[in-house]
Order: C-alpha cells, then sequence, then structure tokens
C-alpha cells in the first residue's frame, strides 16, 4: 500500500470535481494535494482523462519537482505547483483550469473587476491578472517560470496570497489555492463564477462601477473579518 494514500485520495476526489462543476473539458486541468509534514504532493497525471483517472493513478511529486512514486507523467503544470508549495508554506492543494470564462479575462490580459458582492464575498480587490511572460522565460523552463510569473505579480501588487487565493496569468488560464484541495476547487468555482458575472455585467453597462468600499468591507467581513456572523458557529 502507498505511503501517500490520504492525499492521493484527496487529489483523486477534487480532480473529479472539476468536470461536475463545468471547470475543465476532455484534459484541460488539473488538482494537487500536498502533505507538509512529506514534502510531496498527489496530482493528476498528464493528458488522462478524467473517466479514466483512479486514486492509484496519482503521481506523488516532490517540491522540487521530482516523481517520488507513481508510473504515470505527472501534469505538465507540476513544476508550477511545485514552485508555489515550496515558497508559499501555507497552501496545501492548487488547482490549475482553463475554465471559459476566467480563461476570457486572462487572455484579454484584464483583472476581474469587482463589481458586485458575490465577489465582495471572497475578496476584496480585483482578480488579478499577472502579465505574459517575457520571451526568455518562455523558452526556458516554462512551466518553472509559471510558478515565478504568479508570486512576482502578487509581489508588485502588495497582494497576501493567504487573503487573495487566485489569480489568472495572462493568455494563458486561472490558478486557485488554498488550505485544502477542496478549498482550492471551491477558488476555483468562485472564479468562474464571478468572472462570468463581471463580463455580463460589463456587456449591461460597460461603465458599471466598482463595488462600494463599504459594501466591499461589509460583504468580506461578515464571512472573514472577527465578527463574522455568516454560517453556522
Amino acid at each position: 500500500m502507498s505511503n501517500y494514500l490520504d492525499i492521493k485520495e484527496q487529489a483523486y476526489a477534487a480532480n473529479m470535481q472539476l468536470p461536475k462543476l463545468g471547470l475543465v473539458l476532455f484534459t484541460f486541468g488539473n488538482v494537487s494535494a500536498a502533505d507538509r509534514q512529506k514534502g510531496v504532493f498527489a496530482i493528476k497525471p498528464s493528458g488522462v482523462p478524467y473517466d479514466e483517472l483512479t486514486v492509484d493513478s496519482m503521481v506523488i511529486v516532490d517540491f522540487e519537482g521530482n516523481t517520488v512514486e507513481g508510473n504515470l507523467r505527472p501534469s505538465s503544470d507540476t513544476k508550477t505547483h511545485a514552485i508555489l508549495y515550496k515558497h508559499w508554506e501555507e497552501i496545501g492543494g492548487i488547482v490549475h483550469t482553463h475554465s471559459t470564462y476566467g480563461t476570457a479575462w486572462a487572455q484579454a490580459q484584464r483583472a476581474i473587476p469587482i463589481f458586485g458582492t458575490t465577489h465582495g464575498d471572497h475578496l476584496t480587490v480585483d482578480i488579478p491578472c499577472a502579465p505574459p511572460m517575457d520571451d526568455e522565460m518562455i523558452k526556458g523552463n516554462y512551466e518553472y517560470e509559471t510558478g515565478f510569473q504568479i508570486m512576482n505579480h502578487f509581489e508588485s501588487l502588495g497582494l497576501s496570497h493567504t487573503e487573495v487565493e487566485m489569480i489568472l496569468v495572462g493568455n494563458h488560464a486561472p490558478f486557485t489555492w488554498g488550505k485544502t484541495a477542496d478549498k482550492a476547487v471551491y477558488n476555483s468555482a468562485v472564479l468562474e463564477a464571478v468572472a462570468q458575472m463581471a463580463l455580463l455585467t460589463e456587456q449591461i453597462n460597460a461603465n458599471a462601477p466598482r463595488l462600494k468600499d463599504s459594501l466591499i468591507k461589509k460583504h468580506y467581513e461578515r464571512k472573514h473579518g472577527a465578527d463574522a456572523y455568516y454560517g453556522q458557529k
């Protein structure tokens, strides 16, 4: 029996949520789940259709991107996951999709504006969009550099990855993360929903205003503040 069964089960279950939530087509996405104590993560194998996945097909990789266990090649995005796990020690799950609306905003190289309270329930800022990487980075170790592209953009904006758990990579697609793989999947679904709402908002009113600061504060703090009262205790 594998020494990594727990995270393989987590990664499998989280990956299987992507098609159910309409976040992937064919093999366009991946989820990983990390075990911080063991210094490894489980990730979807590259190019394997979702209906062919099993718990055993999940690949175990260390935070340097080296395969530790598994007979299949890990996702082509594995090095991006590895970089984020290595440098952002608080996260335990990562999702990458090419979901339609999130990817459309990424292709437009635009951050998703905070127009409404659905967005404000989860973030106090626009969903950031990292600029496309330069040619030398693209020609080099592309997936490895994508991890730094994400981290560098957060640093340039002064954002905390523990407060903003999602990003668009310009001309590419969304990445999300969280303390667990399930939370990362949740964040991916939220990003896609907000991306669709924002597009429709701009189609209805090209001059739609940003959500008022007072509403941003109210909706975010009622879920995440010191005196949060949303949900059950």
